[in-house]
């Protein structure tokens, strides 16, 4: 993924959860060369794309994901509106998508999912495009035959074949959580966007990470959390009618004596109230928390507005930060207005 790739091997050297390029079993395809590929596969791949994005320099995610980013996605409706991971979009001022035809194609950012991770954009032109449907994630069993469907630099067509391992918790460094995940191995090396398919050709998951070291898998997104705010996110540019998660910008990673510091992210509440590196919460309001999930729980409990007191451990010593969550949607751009 080239500068998104090479900043988050930056950032993301001491976790095992990075949304990175690595080399793994799979196909590739030619953008017009679709022998040898599953049925089920065939259904959809007309409708997963390639995507390139630009952003301004001076925006917050420029610093630790890139100014240049590349992903896949796949468009859901014949008007054109795509779905993909959020760190591909994030802050996007210029968006350029790539068909299995050749074709590039503008298109604009209509929202983001912070929460959920997930992004949707729009193709410029009045199609129809090419669309695939959507299945129902909430019925995926471990075990099930799935299919990652990726787009690689060159707009080939990278194929996995693999099964679903887990159906887990899943909590990320950068206050991010998902109550329900899929993991899949084997892992596709074009992930970032890239949707999981079922045997009937349906689109039930949007892969966004490779977990851990080779033989790895990827983490997906069950497609139920678009499913749920789908018209709400296309027409209000976010998830208006649940409330806003408090974020404080730290970065946390699980540790022997709690949650560890790792760092913040610019312009936060929390590199403006003095984080640092290597810093260990023990409470959150008084509450002890022992792990990345309860601390999470804990701070999204919290109010927008109202202060937060976390007693840390520093240099063998306790101290209080009091600090005040932001609503990060004020911060970064989710939107193209």
């Amino acid at each position: 993924m080239g500068p998104l790739f090479l900043s988050l091997v930056l950032v993301l050297s001491f976790v095992q959860t990075v949304p990175a390029v690595s080399q793994g079993p799979a196909q590739s395809i030619g953008p017009l060369k679709p022998s040898g590929v599953p049925s089920h596969v065939q259904l959809i791949q007309s409708s997963v794309v390639g995507i390139r994005v630009q952003v301004p320099p001076d925006r917050p995610s420029a610093v630790t994901l890139g100014s240049e980013r590349q992903g896949s996605g796949v468009i859901f409706d014949p008007k054109g509106y795509a779905l993909t991971v959020s760190y591909i979009v994030l802050d996007a001022e210029v968006i350029q998508v790539t068909l299995r035809d050749g074709r590039n194609i503008p298109a604009k950012l209509v929202g983001l999912d912070l929460e959920s991770g997930l992004g949707v954009i729009k193709l410029e032109g009045d199609g129809p495009w090419p669309a695939a449907p959507l299945g129902d994630s909430s019925k995926v069993e471990v075990g099930q035959t799935t299919a990652t469907v990726g787009v690689a630099e060159q707009n080939d067509l990278v194929v996995t074949q693999g099964t679903v391992q887990e159906i887990r918790v899943f909590a990320g460094y950068w206050e991010y959580m998902l109550d329900r995940a899929f993991v899949v191995a084997p892992h596709n090396r074009a992930f970032g966007g890239s949707p999981l398919v079922n045997v009937q050709g349906e689109v039930i998951g949007i892969t966004n990470l490779r977990l851990g070291d080779p033989p790895s898998a990827n983490l997906a997104i069950p497609i139920e959390y678009f499913s749920a705010s789908r018209d709400e996110l296309i027409s209000k540019g976010r998830v208006l009618s649940r409330p806003a998660r408090p974020w404080l910008g730290l970065y946390v990673v699980p540790s022997e004596e709690g949650v560890l510091v790792v760092g913040a992210s610019p312009l936060s509440p929390a590199r403006q109230a003095g984080f640092q590196r290597g810093d260990v919460i023990v409470r959150i309001n008084g509450v002890k928390v022992a792990n990345q999930e309860e601390f999470y729980r804990k701070l999204w409990q919290a109010t927008l507005g109202q202060d937060v007191s976390l007693l840390i451990l520093r240099d063998s010593r306790f101290q209080v930060i009091t600090v005040r969550p932001m609503d990060r949607y004020q911060l970064l751009r989710t939107t193209e207005h």
